[in-house]
């Protein structure tokens, strides 16, 4: 079959491989629709691998080379002789997180802060660029008529992302500040929406700009040219935001959500910083502010997530900027993405 395989550094290669492993009794055969190229992807393939293993992963045995994506949908091809949860013919978003179920957190129900999480398409035999892939039942979730195929490889980053907001514990009639409007910036900015907060989209780079107006879900401010702080304190009667979704993980913003939120306001820290960030501990004190971090998203969140799809409620097809082929992925899809002059945000893979 065909996949998208990592093998370091700026070489991931469009192969022929090997089949997916034989079908375990709680397993279940997919064929994927569309999987996105997410953030942890580029960085593997920027400067990996980081979090694709280069020794035996102790929980599924994996090592690079890796067949790449861990945000995608799929149609079921065959099941296992023990699932019932699931039928062939179906179509399914995939959870990827692979959790052992009996360490200190999955035992308190934290399983996506196992001690020894893997992930499909990073540290998994599959990934969802390829032809065929091979998940257990238990991961994946029936996406009803009413979710096109494209919608569901965006349950994933749509949960990274909600979780974020949740986080934050934002309400409705809350005032919102989202730095960074990357995909996962997007989709904070639409959920946050869905809640009913009034939201405010800090963003830099004119493509990412562009987008967040499409969005049509709060105003979008430029920090190389407004004092974000100073324009948030305005426009709240001199308060601050209640809430701020740190979605572009570097210093700059980290420091500009500490000083845009109102006393006994809350920070959620989404996006993930890649160097070391200087901030003023002695300001959360004084006003009583709460960072938060975050890491990936409750494992349960699916059915969730993908109801507010259903309903309309959660549009998460409108941060996609292209669609292309498992052919074009690197040119069209990481390379372009880490393009200084790229003019893509979010990019999903046809990987039939």
């Amino acid at each position: 079959m065909k996949a998208a395989v990592f093998h370091g550094a700026h070489d991931i290669r469009i192969e022929d491989v090997d089949g997916p492993p034989p079908l375990g009794s709680l397993d279940v055969l997919l064929r994927p629709y569309w999987c996105g190229i997410c953030g942890t992807d580029l960085h593997e393939y920027a400067m990996g691998p980081i979090v694709i293993p280069s020794h035996p992963h102790p929980l599924t045995g994996a090592t690079a080379p890796q067949i790449l994506g861990h945000e995608f949908s799929a149609e079921v091809l065959e099941v296992g002789s023990g699932v019932r949860s699931v039928r062939v013919g179906q179509r399914v978003s995939v959870m990827p997180l692979l959790y052992c179920g009996s360490c200190y957190y999955c035992r308190r129900g934290l399983n996506h802060l196992c001690q020894s999480m893997a992930c499909v398409g990073l540290s998994f035999a599959s990934g969802g660029i390829s032809e065929l892939a091979v998940v257990p039942a238990s991961h994946v979730s029936v996406l009803p008529d009413s979710v096109s195929d494209l919608q569901g490889a965006l349950v994933e980053p749509g949960a990274v992302a909600a979780y974020g907001v949740d986080t934050a514990q934002v309400r409705p009639g809350d005032t919102v500040l989202i730095t960074g409007a990357g995909p996962i910036g997007a989709l904070a900015s639409l959920y946050a929406s869905a809640l009913g907060a009034r939201v405010f989209i800090s963003e830099v780079n004119p493509t990412r700009v562009a987008l967040a107006r499409s969005l049509d879900v709060g105003e979008v401010i430029d920090p190389s040219k407004i004092d974000v702080a100073a324009w948030v304190k305005d426009q709240t009667e001199g308060i601050g935001v209640d809430a701020v979704i740190e979605c572009s993980g570097n210093e700059r913003a980290l420091q500009t959500a500490i000083a845009s939120v109102r006393s006994a306001g809350r920070i959620s820290q989404t996006g993930l910083h890649t160097r070391q960030a200087a901030i003023d501990p002695m300001v959360l004190s004084e006003h009583d502010i709460t960072l938060a971090g975050t890491w990936c998203y409750p494992v349960t969140d699916w059915p969730r997530i993908i109801d507010l799809i259903a309903r309309g409620r959660y549009p998460v097809e409108k941060v996609v900027s292209a669609q292309i082929s498992m052919a074009d992925v690197v040119e069209k899809g990481f390379e372009t993405l880490l393009s200084p002059t790229g003019d893509q945000v979010k990019v999903l893979v046809n990987a039939r």
